[in-house]
């Protein structure tokens, strides 16, 4: 937008607080090269448009904002003589987008000294060559120190990850182990046993009803029913009077093993009937052996399988071997982001999760969207902790408006209002020293503000907070940026 053109008096610029250390020269360089213009109520620039002045108001009033999400917020209002804004960053060159890196308004007639961003980027290299070198060394160097202090952020969450999938991995592992050393065991005594059958006078019709039992039983195994406890003890009541009853020694040992494998009497009954009663003993602890054969091997598959699954749940996490950015299932990204940090989370701690499978995927960063869940999620849990241990955290997804709402929400003891304001900024934290860097909630609204151009907000109160995520449906194009810090400052650093 352009404003109406006014006089460009040296004298007047030469008071502003920015050039009053220049010669008459400079200054009537900067007359020359610049103008004087005077707008109405209304928008000047707006954010993300190519950077092309740099503003210097010099009476009227100024109002600064920010995108966020479908919505600008306000960061700055001020009738301060000299505050400047627009191209800031034009001496830095084609290094970065020049762009315009929030939006500004006026609200009464105002009137700027608007100087060219050539023009300004030429007299700071020209006549503050110093203060250039000392400005870019800042201004990159704060950049890399941000991507240092997040990769550490990222490095501490993964440290702490690590030791809790170790501890999730070696659970089934241990499991595995113990069940192979037993199952050796077990074939050792079965092979043991049918050497005994086989010297017995069997014929082969009786061990042919033996082996065709021996395999309706290993089927009976397999889909065994769940029992409640109390279900489970009176079973083994009957099978254990069951055994005795047919002088069938050990009885008592052999009856759980047999619940567990879904056997009852009418199925021992079937056995007794198809063999003769002198060989029943020997057939019963077959099919002991045979059982227990069954269940080690149930044991070694479900502990394997869990070990797949964690580890797919942190290739997911991590999303090794992924495209950066994609369209993605923010459920799956949920889940795995849970499960790693089931360790964490505890079972005091009651984790539910209100889906609707029914929202779209997003595009998004997902590796990144997984350390925005991971921060939330331990924030819960510290504030769960710290009301006791025993809570609820509470993960929903629901279509909001036009985007893609994630709540987190738990029972803790809730963000006292005086502080809530100040969560999101860089360093701070209420855990005690050495706990949290307070840098978690500043990554995560960086990650989904700047970066996917969302909105992070929380709503509180003793027993109820819920931090809220809301993320675009579509997206025009991915950022360029591979960090979550891009290269402007944030709505929350912004200065006239």
């Amino acid at each position: 937008m352009s404003g109406r053109p006014a006089p460009c008096a040296p004298e007047e610029i030469g008071k502003l607080f920015l050039f009053e250390k220049l010669s008459p020269e400079q200054l009537g360089r900067l007359c020359a090269e610049g103008r004087v213009e005077v707008f109405e109520p209304g928008p000047v620039y707006t954010e993300g448009e190519d950077a092309t002045c740099f503003y210097v108001m010099l009476e009227g009033t100024v109002v600064l904002s920010r995108r966020v999400g479908v919505d600008d917020v306000e960061t700055n209002r001020t009738s301060q003589r000299g505050v400047y804004a627009g191209a800031m960053q034009a001496y830095v060159g084609d290094r970065l987008p020049q762009v315009y890196n929030n939006s500004m308004r006026v609200t009464e007639p105002t009137r700027f000294f608007v100087l060219p961003a050539e023009t300004f980027a030429a007299v700071m290299r020209e006549w503050f060559p110093m203060a250039v070198h000392l400005l870019e060394g800042l201004f990159f160097g704060s950049k890399s120190t941000q991507r240092a202090v997040g990769q550490r952020e990222r490095l501490l969450a993964l440290g702490s990850l690590s030791a809790g999938l170790t501890h999730e991995l070696n659970n089934p592992a241990a499991a595995a182990v113990r069940a192979t050393a037993t199952l050796r065991e077990r074939v050792a005594k079965m092979r043991h046993k049918l050497a005994v059958i086989a010297e017995g006078p069997f014929s082969r019709d009786a061990l042919a009803g033996l082996i065709e039992i021996q395999e309706r039983t290993a089927e009976r195994v397999a889909k065994a029913p769940a029992l409640s406890p109390l279900e489970a003890s009176d079973r083994e009541d009957a099978l254990t009077d069951w055994l005795e009853d047919r002088g069938i020694d050990h009885g008592w040992q052999l009856a759980p093993t047999f619940v567990q494998a879904g056997l009852d009497t009418d199925w021992l009954e079937q056995v007794a009937a198809a063999v003769d009663e002198e060989i029943l003993p020997g057939a019963v602890g077959w099919l002991n052996y045979t059982v227990e054969t069954e269940l080690l091997m149930n044991e070694i598959a479900d502990s394997t399988a869990r070990v797949s699954h964690l580890v797919d749940a942190a290739k997911q996490y991590a999303q090794l071997d992924r495209a950066p950015y994609r369209t993605v299932d923010v459920h799956e990204l949920l889940d795995s982001t849970l499960l790693m940090l089931s360790g964490k989370i505890g079972p005091r701690i009651e984790v539910v999760k209100e889906y609707d499978r029914t929202v779209p995927k997003v595009p998004a960063y997902p590796a990144e969207l997984n350390q925005v869940w991971t921060n939330l999620i331990d924030n819960a849990v510290a504030a769960v902790n710290a009301a006791g241990g025993d809570g609820t955290l509470t993960v929903r997804t629901a279509l909001h408006d036009d985007r893609l709402l994630v709540e987190f929400r738990d029972t803790g003891t809730g963000i006292d209002p005086e502080i809530r304001e100040r969560i999101f900024d860089p360093f701070f934290t209420t855990k005690p020293v050495g706990e949290g860097t307070g840098l978690g909630l500043d990554i995560s609204w960086r990650i989904v503000v700047n970066k996917h151009h969302g909105t992070l907000q929380v709503e509180s109160e003793p027993g109820d907070t819920r931090f809220q995520v809301l993320l675009p449906l579509t997206a025009d194009e991915p950022e360029p940026a591979d960090e979550p810090d891009p290269a402007e400052q944030t709505a929350r650093e912004e200065t006239p």
